[in-house]
């Protein structure tokens, strides 16, 4: 969930009033949103970097908000505003329009045919007469950054180029090169440098430095050029800085190149919606041509508007549930940013960010709702298990291979764990398929306090499961470990008991619950027992073996329970 910073005084006056930081988190909440951090950048600063680093740094308050992934409309001021006056029925949603240029043709793209080994798709508009200040420069490129690392994937899929038109000259032409034949002065440089002397420079970039790989080895290189000869940008890496924009900028030349078209399309509208209303004309974008190598000619912003007719049998149906539907007021649809007609109300129009009208209407008319079976269930154990003097955990839902494989004496081939692709630190290399390391690494943080320690966790685990369309599966287990100076296997056992007593499960085999000897690595031999009920196997329970103990930095004996809770539903 990506996370937006804004200055609170800068918001509030957007916003036209102030609020408290309670009203303003409220505020976030109604609209579907979450305050996440009150903090200010020297506060940041020192954080991450130490008190030295921030000396000088401003206090200015920063809100930074968690936003849905699939809002990209919110990542930036000017939206968040936009979707919270229109919420509060302060503004209507605004009527984005494509206009054809006044003077002239309008400016042209052309896509050459080399493009297709690297990136193959691009769009283009013109934001005309637009007044920037600082801060809405400073928005401008934070929300193209924000695009990059969401949407854009990295730029891998889309890649995002601003440029003062004032200071170009169309056609453009969008090419390919190889990396030796492509020569200019990159943004923030003094001298113009080829491709191959870039690439070389960036590699110490912080910034620039996790864009490389997706060129670097191909043997064209994308760059756009003017009529002129001057280099715009060589995408995904970096802007030429003849076109850079700045605060005198009044005409922005905005193109996208891609691997994806989709998404390029949505970046460009994205853009072009976010910061239309500083145009002279407010909400008005500039029409370009894009002309590919097989002579299509598209024109883009596409800002497209559809209809969508709601009835109360279709929503019930996407909803999951059952509601009898007497009539539809306009007021929470437009509240969402829905453009609604003014007869019947039926028909919603949509354009670009809108939301789902469904989840619009289900937002005000489901009112009734029923909590999940499973949900319930946990609901009730956690109060009964409290009762039972144990302390409940909520402990990460990833993990290190090491805490689920090594640490417990398995091998990690056979365990069927969800790998992170590319995970950020070591803590977190895959999901959890068992809660057991994530209290046992509890009872290591805690072991200083009064013994004995007795705690549980009721939550998901996951597990590959080819079945599924996702290729894995959430189940809902219970884990309890009792840590003491001896192991303890009876408070665990009567734990069992008292567990299968809430379900109603009377001892015995077949439709009943009981335990039968077992051999577990993670388990002193002898000591491990395999728990049935129904007639199936759901977990285990017994003392945890030295080895286990040690290597999570306990030193006294601990004996643990891990069911499946599912099969009681």
């Amino acid at each position: 969930m990506p996370t937006v910073s804004v200055k609170r005084d800068l918001i509030f006056q957007a916003l036209g009033r102030k609020y408290t930081d309670e009203e303003f988190d409220e505020l976030c909440f109604e609209f579907g949103l979450e305050l996440d951090e009150i903090t200010t950048e020297r506060d940041i600063i020192s954080r991450e970097q130490g008190d030295v680093r921030a000396e000088g740094a401003s206090d200015v308050v920063l809100y930074k908000i968690d936003v849905p992934a699939n809002r990209y409309d919110l990542l930036c001021l000017e939206g968040l505003v936009r979707g919270l006056q229109v919420f509060k029925e302060r503004a209507e949603a605004p009527r984005y329009r494509r206009l054809s240029p006044s003077d002239g043709a309008p400016q042209r793209l052309l896509i050459t045919e080399e493009t297709a080994a690297v990136r193959p798709h691009a769009v283009a508009a013109v934001l005309r007469n637009i007044s920037l200040t600082q801060e809405r420069y400073d928005s401008f490129i934070e929300l193209q950054e924000k695009l990059h690392q969401n949407v854009c994937r990295k730029r891998t899929l889309v890649a995002i180029g601003t440029h003062d038109l004032d200071t170009i000259s169309g056609p453009f032409t969008y090419t390919a090169r190889p990396p030796a034949q492509i020569r200019f002065r990159p943004l923030n440089q003094s001298q113009e440098l080829t491709a191959l002397e870039m690439m070389s420079m960036y590699k110490s970039d912080s910034h620039l430095r996790h864009y490389l790989h997706i060129i670097e080895d191909k043997p064209v290189y994308p760059v756009i050029y003017d009529s002129n000869g001057v280099v715009l940008s060589m995408p995904p890496i970096i802007n030429g800085d003849h076109s850079r924009i700045s605060l005198n900028t009044k005409n922005v030349f905005i193109e996208c190149t891609a691997t994806d078209l989709t998404k390029a399309k949505i970046v460009l509208d994205m853009i072009v919606t976010m910061f239309s209303e500083y145009c002279e004309q407010p909400f008005t974008v500039e029409e370009a041509e894009v002309v590919y190598p097989d002579g299509r000619t598209c024109v883009y912003p596409e800002l497209a508007y559809r209809t969508e007719t709601l009835t109360g049998d279709f929503i019930n149906q996407k909803v999951g549930i059952r509601l009898v539907w007497f009539g539809m007021s306009p007021s929470p649809l437009q509240q969402s940013g829905l453009l609604v007609p003014p007869e019947r109300r039926a028909r919603v129009c949509v354009c670009v960010h809108a939301c789902v009208p469904v989840c619009a209407c289900v937002r005000v008319f489901v009112f009734v709702f029923v909590q999940l079976p499973l949900n319930k269930l946990t609901e009730l154990l956690r109060q009964d298990l409290a009762a039972a003097s144990f302390t409940e955990a909520l402990t990460f839902a990833l993990c290190s291979q090491e805490d689920i494989a090594d640490k417990l004496g398995r091998n990690i081939s056979e365990i069927r764990a969800v790998h992170i692709a590319n995970p950020k630190t070591a803590e977190f290399q895959v999901a959890r398929t068992t809660l057991l390391p994530g209290l046992l690494k509890t009872l290591a943080a805690n072991r200083k306090m009064p013994l004995p320690l007795k705690l549980f966790e009721i939550s998901d685990v996951v597990l590959k499961d080819d079945t599924r369309d996702v290729g894995a599966r959430n189940s809902r287990r219970l884990c309890a470990v009792y840590y003491n100076k001896s192991p303890g296997f009876e408070v665990i056992h009567g734990l069992l008991d008292r567990v299968m007593q809430l379900l109603e499960v009377n001892p015995g085999p077949g439709e009943g619950y009981h335990i039968k000897a077992s051999d577990d690595c993670s388990f002193f031999p002898g000591r491990c027992a395999e728990v049935f009920a129904h007639g199936q196997s759901i977990g285990r329970l017994g003392v945890l073996h030295p080895d286990v103990i040690s290597r999570f930095e306990l030193t006294m004996p601990c004996s643990a329970l891990d069911i499946d809770i599912e099969p009681f539903l």
